[in-house]
């Protein structure tokens, strides 16, 4: 090996290792900085002096002098802390600022960027100053921390794989990742294979039929019979191979994974540093708490979840917890607690970060919401809107919130991960937010459906169940359609329309997937389900940074590609859209005029209404209250009846329930048009059974015509 290839392979091992040297700095001085006993105080000396004196040792070896002789002060400094036996506030900052002065200069050495005007030249006279003269340093004013950036790319993290005498190796993730992906490619090869062998034996099977139509022809069926038996022969080793290949491929893959997983704990290295430094600068006491800290899991995915965490740990620090003198206003103690947990959930994991501070302010959410002009549904749902862009509820913007960021990139990356983050908060108590992503981001089962002539994948794990659709199963709230479930109104689209393709002929009961995303469900209309496969997953590449609803590729095991949809993305886009009017098909229309029975008690409503219906091509029978509505449709029948709620004698509410209890108009079409727009109301409306619920704030007469023209 050449000069210059040794010096790269010696600086990349140097980088690595003083990564790792950082943290640990980190860790412990993190631990003295909680005045430990005189046994632990003694431990951590050794181990932080152990750490400089290695970082020293091995800058040495890399003649990165200026990195050797802060690491020398750095060690003089430590020895002050010990002779003193106790850490000063003023000497732990120094010592803080120091590794992170030498976690900067191993990022500008992996950047092959020089160390001069760098903060670690910088800090070398405060170094000096602090080992000679302790006493005379003053506290420096705490910095902001930074706004969160998207990490820089990782550095090369290796993993232990068992070497041939038993001890471990350094194998490099990159290569890692590279073999996972070739073993995802045979797991590929190997379900391709399974279609051969169904062949061969269907092909053995015609064969036979072949050689006994010959004999009853009396013909020499010597050759078909060699040909036949040759080719089970063939089928046999074919699916011996296959067993073969999905053997291996299968401990490959498992061997792979093992070789990749981490401590969820190695994804939490940092933030309790993070939330320290915040804590300072906000004048709060907070305590880190990390649970499940052994769960082994895939490096990319804890790679993954680094930055949500990292912003909602902040978050949690920033806006959830109060200052001492708050809580202990609130009778809470005045160390605030922020708790980081994961645990496994079947194939998925959820990663909990939860706080005890004083909850969200939903009435604030509102506010700022209303003035963007955002929806408000006045429920338990608005919680959800922090995670738009750009919506904060901070009064000022300063470094540590306020630009409305932080959340939403949380959101974003949970969904590029193919998971969802929710938030759940009780006033005064605290804030959960619960981030859901799968165990595994190579392979995936997958639901394959066809939406306007193209086949797309869905997560089968997103997938709530399968639906058959007729028009009994869909009611009309404000204009748009929704899929009445036992409990629920849920949101419902079409596939073709969420992604602005062209839209086939209706079907008379279409096919649906139910899909969730959190506690948030929407219903997806598909042209056909096609089958549900295990497929291997590709990203989309560099060259495209962002398609709209597609999260990935799924690799099929035919070897064709299907867009992997972005569940999540898909539900947020079926709230704000409506299927369209022909999703069933149009009944033949009668040539006879059809009868409304119109019931309200406001004579100008009415008559507004009666003059659109007759208009629109209706006989209106109109009435003042309920009760003149259901007499007369006892007296003349009707084909639908649009009715108020709110009515002298019999309100709409009674009406459509006597409606609906009546042998003889028991599957009228009632259509309720009322100012009651809580969703309590709209609930009880279509509990007794009403088949459309429209609001007059929100009243269009194109909705009440096309909403008729539907149930007709």
């Amino acid at each position: 090996m050449d000069r210059d290839r040794l010096a790269q392979a010696l600086m990349a091992t140097f980088l690595e290792e003083l990564e790792g040297h950082v943290a640990a700095l980190n860790r412990d001085l993190l631990a003295l900085e909680k005045a430990p006993s005189r046994a632990r105080f003694g431990e951590l000396m050794t181990s932080l002096l152990r750490t400089v004196h290695s970082v020293k040792g091995a800058s040495r070896a890399v003649s990165e002098a200026l990195i050797e002789t802060a690491c020398h002060r750095l060690e003089e400094v430590l020895l002050v802390v010990e002779r003193q036996g106790r850490a000063s506030p003023e000497l732990m900052e120094v010592c803080f600022t120091a590794a992170d002065a030498l976690d900067d200069a191993g990022r500008r050495l992996a950047l092959k960027q020089e160390l001069r005007g760098s903060p670690l030249e910088a800090l070398l006279p405060r170094l000096e100053e602090a080992a000679l003269a302790p006493e005379s340093l003053r506290p420096a004013p705490p910095e902001p921390p930074r706004e969160p950036q998207a990490p820089p790319p990782a550095p090369p993290v290796e993993a232990p794989a068992p070497g041939p005498e038993g001890l471990p190796v350094r194998v490099s993730a990159q290569k890692l990742d590279a073999l996972l992906a070739r073993s995802g490619e045979l797991r590929v090869a190997g379900l391709r294979m399974e279609g051969r062998v169904e062949l061969v034996d269907a092909l053995h099977e015609e064969l036979h039929h072949l050689r006994l139509r010959l004999r009853l022809r009396g013909a020499d069926e010597a050759a078909a019979r060699r040909l036949e038996t040759r080719l089970a022969q063939l089928g046999q080793a074919l699916a011996v191979d296959r067993r073969t290949l999905l053997q291996a491929t299968g401990g490959l893959d498992e061997e792979v994974r093992r070789a990749r997983t981490l401590p969820f704990a190695e994804a939490c290295a940092g933030l309790e540093r993070n939330v320290r430094d915040l804590a300072l600068t906000t004048g709060k006491q907070v305590r880190l708490e990390v649970r499940g800290g052994a769960l082994e899991l895939d490096r990319s995915l804890l790679q993954g979840l680094r930055e949500p965490m990292l912003h909602l740990v902040r978050n949690a620090v920033a806006h959830g917890l109060e200052t001492p003198e708050a809580r202990r206003e609130a009778g809470k103690p005045e160390e605030g607690r922020v708790t980081l947990s994961a645990q496994l959930r079947g194939g998925r994991v959820q990663v909990v970060v939860e706080d005890d501070g004083r909850g969200l302010d939903v009435a604030s959410v509102r506010r700022r919401a209303r003035a963007r002009g955002l929806p408000v549904m006045e429920d338990a749902g608005d919680a959800r809107l922090i995670f738009i862009a750009g919506l904060s509820t901070a009064e000022s913007v300063t470094e540590v919130s306020g630009r409305g960021v932080g959340l939403d990139v949380v959101r974003a990356q949970a969904e590029a991960m193919r998971g969802s983050v929710d938030v759940a908060f009780e006033p005064g108590r605290g804030t959960r937010f619960t981030l859901d992503v799968p165990l595994t981001l190579s392979t995936l089962r997958v639901l394959l459906v066809a939406a306007g002539g193209h086949t797309f994948a869905v997560a089968g794990e997103s997938v709530e169940r399968l639906l058959r659709l007729g028009p009994g199963d869909v009611r009309v709230v404000e204009g748009r359609q929704m899929w009445a479930a036992p409990r629920a109104l849920v949101p419902l689209a079409t596939l073709t329309a969420v992604l602005g393709l062209e839209a086939g002929a209706p079907r008379p009961r279409p096919g649906a997937m139910v899909l969730t995303a959190g506690e948030v469900r929407a219903v997806l209309v598909v042209d056909e389900v096609v089958a549900e496969q295990e497929v291997l997953i590709r990203g989309l590449g560099p060259r495209i940074r962002r398609a709209r609803h597609v999260s990935g590729v799924a690799v099929l095991p035919d070897g064709r590609m299907a867009p992997l949809l972005n569940s999540a993305s898909l539900v947020r886009a079926a709230e704000g859209r409506t299927a369209p009017a022909g999703l069933f098909p149009a009944p033949v229309e009668k040539k006879a005029r059809r009868r409304v029975l119109l019931a309200d008690d406001s004579m100008t409503t009415r008559a507004l209404e009666q003059s659109i219906l007759e208009a629109a091509g209706y006989d209106v029978l109109a009435c003042v209250d309920g009760q003149e509505a259901w007499e007369r449709l006892l007296a003349e029948g009707a084909d639908a009846v649009v009715s108020d709620v709110e009515m002298p004698r019999m309100d709409g509410f009674a009406l459509t329930e006597a409606v609906r209890g009546s042998p003889r108009f028991g599957r009228l079409p009632v259509v309720l048009v009322t100012a009651r727009s809580k969703p309590e109301d709209k609930a009880r409306g279509l509990q007794v059974g009403a088949s459309a619920y429209l609001v007059k704030s929100a009243f269009d007469q194109t909705h009440l015509l096309e909403t008729l023209r539907q149930l007709l």
